[in-house]
């Protein structure tokens, strides 16, 4: 099978005045912070929405500046999403995983049916970040980052991201989409935050 099967790039997809903005919104939001994923997300930095498809109006209403990545990523056929906006900086890695990270609520969950990458930010002079696609032992695809394109990627591929070397940080925006049955979308969510600055007000506020 021809790797394009397993992905597929569109490039220049909004104008550059928005990722600039976008880039600014997303370091400035409240919740961004260390990340909460799991352990293969090394050195990283972010925070992630949980929402069903009734949701994205909620999604919209707090995050705005998400809507336009919204209206072209998210695909018609999905149901649920997990968005995280996802920096790496200096020493910074992804290990070699398969996304699934709705099976928090709900552990029959499958994997995503695909997952969607913007490239927001992108050094010119990045030295590693590559995305690393694999199907079972066999990689099918090594993508460079390049600002302002947006990858789409079979959601049930193990995929890493290679440590990035240079002193300068790649910053994107990735979404798991899922196609899931009723009875799983009961337990999904319509619109929730996770937030390492959540847990951390939480935390103070029993404290007190």
């Amino acid at each position: 099978m021809n790797s394009l099967s397993y992905y597929r790039v569109s490039n220049n997809v909004f104008e550059l005045e928005y990722l600039s903005k976008l880039q600014g919104q997303i370091r400035a939001c409240q919740y961004f912070a260390v990340n909460n994923l799991n352990r293969d997300f090394i050195g990283t930095k972010g925070f992630s929405l949980v929402f069903q498809r009734s949701g994205i109006s909620e999604v919209e209403r707090h995050f705005p500046f998400f809507k336009p990545y919204l209206n072209v990523a998210l695909q018609p056929t999905c149901n649920a999403f997990y968005l995280n906006p996802l920096l790496l900086q200096t020493g910074s890695r992804v290990d070699p995983h398969i996304d699934r990270s709705l099976r928090s609520y709900c552990k029959t969950i499958e994997p995503p049916v695909v997952v969607s990458v913007l490239y927001v930010q992108v050094p010119d002079l990045l030295q590693g970040g590559e995305l690393v696609l694999h199907c079972n032992k066999r990689q099918v695809g090594c993508i460079r980052p390049q600002v302002n394109t947006l990858l789409f990627f079979q959601g049930d591929l193990t995929h890493s991201v290679k440590e990035v070397k240079s002193s300068s940080t790649r910053l994107s925006l990735v979404c798991e989409q899922y196609s899931l049955l009723e009875a799983e979308l009961e337990e999904i969510p319509e619109f929730a935050i996770e937030s390492r600055t959540i847990k951390a007000r939480k935390a103070k506020a029993i404290s007190r």
